[in-house]
């Protein structure tokens, strides 16, 4: 039985000893961002570091704990010069981070310790010539990386973009957490229907949580061009999406396409799209075929 545990062992040893030496690679914080929502951002350098859209990394703060390695989404894309992730306080580590930065701001404030990149399925959001993402809350971040992404690739008026339409939908409870990713959707806005392409990209936000203030806050300004909420021109829906509406919506615009749908969020939502996918793809290989890509928290 003894061959049977070493092998395992040794596997393990090998990764904590990877992990350390990753650990030893100098990370300089080059940018420390405080956004509403209690979320913080951090954008970094290291040398060789490498990614791709979608991908993940495991962040450590020696001042903080030693063994402690926390996941994060990069929310940087690969275009650019840095990468970045986003920290919402929501937990003992996180909360220390945050105040930590709150009281001293400054790139200076923690040494960092980083290992990855890691895959996940979002790294194949390109490959399809339809995508819906969908993410919750903090969620979002993986589609943050995904949409600059496309924002370079616009720019940079790259030929290559087999994508021909992205569906992007954002579930948040509360107001403030739009906030930090406004300046982003504003931004393909603008340069998507600079370029001609305003239909490239659908997004509906939806606001699973509000007061009777904001309701008539809203109901008072429904009229104007942007939304009150987000300042963006498509409105913010309150309440939960109405999945098997919006899967027949995209069945019908796109009925011989391969559509790959991209979560990231809790497993309760995880499982309502994953049905909807079962029940509006085609059995006939010539129509329309839903194929889910899931990350959950």
């Amino acid at each position: 039985s003894w061959k049977w545990v070493l092998a395992p062992i040794i596997l393990y040893v090998f990764e904590r000893i990877l992990r350390v030496w990753r650990a030893q690679q100098k990370v300089v914080v080059k940018k420390v961002v405080m956004h509403p929502a209690r979320v913080l951002e951090l954008q970094m350098e290291k040398k060789g570091f490498c990614m791709e859209v979608g991908q993940y990394i495991f962040v450590n703060c020696p001042a903080i704990s030693l063994l402690e390695w926390h996941p994060f989404t990069l929310t940087s894309a690969p275009e650019e010069d840095f990468f970045s992730i986003h920290i919402r306080a929501a937990g003992d580590w996180t909360e220390r981070i945050w105040g930590g930065c709150t009281s001293h701001p400054g790139p200076a404030l923690f040494r960092i310790e980083v290992d990855g990149p890691f895959g996940t399925a979002s790294e194949d959001v390109f490959q399809y010539e339809v995508a819906m993402l969908v993410g919750a809350g903090i969620g979002v971040t993986p589609f943050a990386s995904i949409l600059k992404s496309i924002w370079y690739k616009f720019q940079q008026a790259d030929q290559t973009l087999k994508t021909k339409k992205i569906y992007f939908y954002w579930l948040c409870r509360d107001t403030g957490a739009f906030a930090w990713f406004n300046d982003l959707l504003a931004s393909l806005e603008q340069k998507m229907a600079e370029s001609g392409k305003a239909d490239f990209l659908t997004y509906r936000l939806f606001l699973t949580g509000w007061d009777t203030s904001i309701a008539n806050n809203v109901a008072l300004h429904f009229d104007t061009a942007t939304d009150t909420v987000t300042g963006l021109r498509h409105k913010t829906i309150f309440g939960r999406p109405m999945w098997n509406t919006e899967f027949a919506a995209v069945a019908a615009a796109h009925p011989r396409s391969v559509v790959g749908v991209f979560l990231c969020g809790p497993e309760s939502l995880a499982k309502s799209l994953q049905k909807s996918c079962h029940q509006h793809s085609s059995l006939d290989p010539r129509k329309v075929k839903f194929y889910f890509n899931k990350e959950n928290f």
